[in-house]
């Protein structure tokens, strides 16, 4: 028998959710069969799988060892070989500037990257290591919580990943992002010259096995309307690129890359949409796109709401083909107030 009394970083979720958390390897027949069976009981009781735990409440396994692993904790967190630069931190919640190149976390069972790369190369490792070695979390101290990313970045794209500390905090931004209650500004080069602030509109669909995406005037079968808004800044003459702001209505996988290609700008760099053999020959190998500036709206009932009407913006220094617009200001383009 297993016991495991609720703590803030638990309350909020439902059974089932908190049960499958905690276990590993049980399928979901066999879950809500022992709840059913009463060999997952809430405080000594009957419980059911919707039952939403509490600060206090005491959950009891009567399931075999087998599903409880070999526990946590044992992850060496000494050995993460990056160093996080972090944009801002408070006790809830850390903004962190994930430099190009940088998996923000192992993809799933099956996703290339997993061979590419050590969970230790990951951003995600690299944050909780920093957490865990300052004394901020601590494994043991948790049945069903981590420091989690709110949101995910490609490996060569850079720019602001969001990271809740505490399971409130989680919760809170996620919600916030469904309700396009944070905005994400984006800068990138886009070979040849864009006129005027567009918002474009098409049609997306991924193919899983070459983890590309199809983006389309017309719909096609299984793809989703995305909505782009592109605003240029600059213009450089002699390379024939654009500097760009992009907003990002709908949030697709590659959506801001293959969106631009498709109209016949794709990025500075760009290996997956268009031929980027002369680029690379001009020390461009990836993609010219940095997610560089983020702000929040929280309801003002909620802790968060302390960072609204706040521009949290990286430190132009770390974009690297911003060099190629030396006539753009990065903090007056993002207020005065920007902060990093």
């Amino acid at each position: 028998m297993k016991r495991f009394e609720i703590n803030e970083n638990d309350a909020g979720q439902r059974l089932d959710k908190f049960t499958a958390k905690v276990t590993s390897g049980m399928p979901k027949s066999l879950l809500y069969k022992y709840i059913r069976q009463k060999r997952i009981k809430v405080n000594r009781a009957r419980a059911h799988e919707g039952d939403i735990l509490s600060p206090g409440d005491v959950v009891e396994m009567y399931v075999p060892d087998e599903f409880f692993g070999e526990g946590k904790g044992t992850a060496d967190y000494s050995k993460s070989k990056i160093v996080p630069a972090v944009v801002y931190e408070d006790e809830d919640i850390l903004l962190c500037d994930k430099r190009p190149g940088v998996l923000v976390h192992l993809g799933d069972e099956g996703d290339p990257n997993r061979a590419e790369a050590a969970e230790r190369e990951t951003l995600i490792y690299a944050l909780t290591a920093m957490l865990y070695n300052r004394g901020e979390y601590d494994p043991a101290a948790e049945n069903s919580f981590a420091p989690a990313l709110c949101n995910r970045i490609d490996r060569n794209t850079g720019g602001i990943v969001i990271l809740a500390k505490n399971a409130k905090t989680l919760r809170a931004v996620n919600e916030a992002i469904r309700e396009d209650r944070v905005t994400k500004r984006y800068l990138c080069a886009a070979h040849g010259r864009i006129t005027g602030t567009a918002t474009l509109r098409g049609w997306h669909r991924k193919n899983h096995r070459t983890n590309t995406v199809e983006v389309t005037d017309a719909p096609l079968p299984g793809s989703k309307e995305i909505i782009t808004k592109v605003k240029p800044l600059a213009y450089n003459t002699a390379e024939d690129l654009t500097l760009c702001e992009v907003t990002l209505v709908t949030g697709r996988t590659h959506q801001i890359r293959a969106h631009l290609a498709a109209i016949g700008h794709p990025l500075l760099g760009e290996g997956k949409y268009a031929k980027n053999a002369a680029d690379r020959k001009r020390g461009y190998d990836s993609q010219a796109l940095y997610s560089c500036a983020v702000s929040f709206v929280f309801p003002p009932e909620e802790a968060l709401s302390r960072l609204n009407g706040r521009v949290f913006a990286v430190d132009p220094g770390n974009i690297g083909f911003l060099s190629l617009f030396p006539e753009f200001d990065f903090r007056r383009h993002f207020g005065e107030k920007a902060e990093k």
